[in-house]
């Protein structure tokens, strides 16, 4: 269109996106301001503050309280908080997905600015993606506070030793910055809430840190990791270095020791993953070019033979003075957004652009109880000290005053109210999902309630029936319509006789089917009928419809 503004359109929600927006308005005048428009296109429409997120876990402050709304950040951008179905750098225009309507939406740009970040890669690990709890995003966070919660009544009512082991039992797998924290603040929150629960006891509580490399905190230097972990240890935390997680399912972690090779099996209800980051499904289908699935930018970050391109942030490759990369960090994500707006607005203008000469101001950890660590200028500091600069610094980092004061005194409440333990029941349980199981993992035990129905896509499954094997089931073979159908108890058990992957359907979604969709109750007849059983249950009343 003729009377389209000059658009900057960014691409990314977090620190690198929101604040290029805002460096712009400032760097621009007011003239420019009139013939620009600044887009900023996000999943959401607010930004977290990631070094608070461990905090939410433990209720040391409120959920909402570690994030700010974009548009009081960048209150000229326009916010469109849709997600990105396709990127088109011959066309300069960008393809957003329906939002209530189902119309989708395309953006014409003239910049283009990609601060997507990067996603959790599940692939690596078998069942990560259905069994594990990521920690990246504030849903997260909140989701692994209820989980945590939830475990802890029904261990408080659980009578068989060995589930109740595997529900006080938490692993948190990767030994970096999130990883530590994350399992620094759990173990806090547990010690604290099990005081409400009369029958646990502080030794039956089990968290599990997994590191790969031979010490936690690899970015920082070596004393400070062994502190760190001298801390968490005494505090209770297992710490297991050199170890890989290979597998999850719902109630166990596979790991492996990378010197001996051994496997070994850990019971858990709660398995948590910190790592490791893969670069977002859009960047890898830009013609630019990677580096390590990250953006290859210049000096100046924009993309070399791509006029009009940047990129800044986690998704980005960019070099610094030093010889070394930007690390994946918010201090270097909000320098970056600086320097890229300001080499917009010289581009703008048909100025020189300057290079980006940020290498870090330091580096801070949270154990947690008062304590922390921290490298700032190659000054060493840890405990209490560390603990009130990490404290001091991220405050004054926070964007908002209002969400300044707000943390401020929930962290002098956290000192004489005791924490919280309800469990907000906000995430619905999904009645498709995939599942994970190890080889010798039961899926389900005879006698048990029928609450699936299950579909094997990948190894092979044996039924057992007084314990013994009486018959394999292959992949692609549907299995457990039998207790649904007559809502009877399992007739008998299935154990994974490889590693498996399937896919179940809850009861109610299975019932919906089964009564509404054509055709489904004659395929559940054919199962039936070719696992020896009479069909005839399914013309007997639902007894969950009366």
């Amino acid at each position: 269109m003729a009377d389209r503004k000059h658009r900057i359109l960014i691409l990314g929600g977090g620190f690198g996106g929101v604040y290029t927006a805002l460096y712009l308005d400032k760097a621009m005048t007011r003239a420019e301001r009139e013939r620009t428009e600044i887009v900023i296109v996000s999943n959401e429409n607010y930004i977290v503050f990631q070094p608070f997120l461990p905090e939410v876990i433990s209720g040391t402050i409120e959920t909402l309280h570690c994030i700010t709304p974009i548009r009081r950040i960048a209150r000229s951008a326009r916010l469109y908080t849709r997600r990105i179905e396709e990127i088109n750098t011959e066309k300069k225009t960008v393809r957003l997905a329906p939002d209530f309507l189902p119309k989708p939406l395309t953006l014409e740009y003239d910049e283009l600015v990609v601060g997507l970040g990067t996603r959790m890669n599940y692939s690596i690990v078998p069942g990560m993606r259905e069994h594990s709890i990521p920690f990246k995003y504030l849903g997260d966070a909140l989701r692994l506070r209820n989980e945590t919660v939830r475990a802890l009544e029904e261990a408080d009512t659980e009578r068989d030793p060995v589930e109740k082991k595997k529900l006080l039992t938490f692993v948190v797998g990767g030994g970096g910055f999130s990883g530590v924290e994350c399992i620094a603040e759990l173990n806090d929150f547990l010690t604290a809430a099990i005081r409400d629960y009369s029958n646990i006891r502080r030794e039956e509580i089990r968290c599990v840190l997994l590191q790969s490399a031979n010490r936690i905190l690899p970015e920082l230097g070596e004393s400070l990791a062994l502190y760190a972990q001298k801390i968490l240890a005494k505090r209770g935390v297992e710490i297991r270095l050199n170890t890989r997680l290979k597998a999850v399912s719902a109630d166990s972690a596979v790991v492996q020791d990378k010197e001996t090779k051994e496997i070994e099996r850990i019971d858990a209800r709660t398995i948590v993953s910190t790592v490791p980051a893969a670069a977002h499904p859009l960047v890898k289908s830009l013609p630019f070019e990677l580096e390590r699935d990250r953006i290859v930018v210049t000096e100046n970050l924009n993309v070399p033979n791509f006029d009009g391109h940047w990129a800044i942030g986690d998704c980005a490759s960019v070099p610094q003075i030093d010889g070394i990369k930007s690390p994946p960090t918010a201090q270097h994500a909000l320098r970056q957004a600086k320097t890229c707006a300001t080499n917009i607005v010289a581009r703008m203008r048909n100025k020189p652009m300057k290079r980006f000469n940020f290498t870090g101001l330091g580096k801070l950890a949270s154990l947690g109880q008062r304590s922390a660590v921290a490298e700032v200028f190659g000054v060493k500091i840890k405990g209490i000290l560390a603990w009130f600069f990490w404290r001091t610094v991220y405050l004054s980092k926070f964007p908002g005053l209002d969400r300044k004061i707000r943390i401020a005194a929930d962290w002098t409440l956290d000192l004489i109210l005791p924490r919280d333990i309800t469990q907000l029941q906000i995430f619905p349980p999904e009645h498709v999902q995939q599942e994970h199981f190890h080889a010798g993992e039961m899926i389900f035990d005879q006698g048990d309630f029928g609450n699936k129905f299950y579909v094997l896509t990948e190894g092979e499954a044996e039924i057992v029936k007084d314990d013994n094997i009486v018959a394999t089931i292959e992949k692609g073979a549907p299995f457990g319509e039998i207790a649904l159908v007559e809502n009877s108890p399992r007739t008998a058990g299935v154990r994974a006789k490889t590693d498996c992957s399937l896919v179940s359907v809850a009861r109610p979604a299975f019932k919906k089917l089964l009564t509404h969709l054509p055709g489904v109750r004659d395929s559940v007849g054919g199962i039936m009928q070719s696992h020896g059983v009479d069909p005839s249950g399914l013309d007997a009343p639902d007894e969950d419809e009366e």
